[in-house]
């Protein structure tokens, strides 16, 4: 039965004034590796298979120093613009297609993934949709990652469109002579990457 505002207002009065203070405020982290992490977490696709490609890069903070426990998701379209509905990630079957990973940063604050370049999803720019959590915040950060190519539909692209050349570039990888992506993350300060709020 659903409780009324007038039986709870009479429960908190017969149980008198709070006798707890409130505790201080919590931080999304650094305790991810409790219960977030599994096998092959930022193996979005099946590594060095057709296709696949490495997407890497630092997690840096305001002062220009790595973040050794933050923690990376991924989440994109295939490579033919589809969006999966699958649950989960790779690891529950080891062959389907989510489009979902996780990555923990290393000590020197480097996340990498194995997945594949997202496809244009109804013919926007693909991008990465990628969550961080890291010590000091207290909720996580949106962003994206786009890919470097396909200028026109970057262009055409809202979010783009209405940042500066200088925030713009905070959202663009990096294609490496290899086909794989580079990206770095940057919390705060200079060159600080452009968030999305949620």
């Amino acid at each position: 039965m659903a409780d009324t505002t007038d039986a709870r207002s009479r429960r908190i009065a017969a149980a008198g004034e709070p006798t707890h203070k409130p505790s201080a405020g919590q931080t999304v982290g650094p305790f991810f590796a409790f219960g977030l992490g599994y096998p092959k977490m930022h193996e979005v696709g099946f590594p060095h298979a057709p296709g696949s490609i490495l997407l890497s890069g630092t997690v840096y903070d305001g002062a220009g120093a790595p973040i050794p426990d933050a923690m990376v998701e991924i989440w994109g379209a295939d490579s033919d613009g589809r969006i999966s509905r699958a649950r989960g990630s790779r690891r529950r079957d080891d062959h389907t297609f989510t489009g979902f990973g996780r990555s923990f940063a290393t000590d020197e604050g480097h996340y990498e993934f194995w997945t594949r370049n997202p496809g244009a999803v109804d013919g926007k720019a693909p991008f990465f949709a990628v969550i961080v959590f890291a010590r000091g915040l207290p909720d996580k950060l949106h962003t994206r990652i786009y890919l470097p190519e396909d200028e026109e539909r970057l262009a055409a692209d809202p979010l783009l469109a209405s940042l500066s050349d200088e925030e713009r570039a905070t959202l663009i990888a990096t294609r490496t002579p290899e086909g794989n992506l580079t990206h770095d993350l940057r919390l705060q300060g200079e060159k600080e990457t452009v968030f999305i709020r949620f």
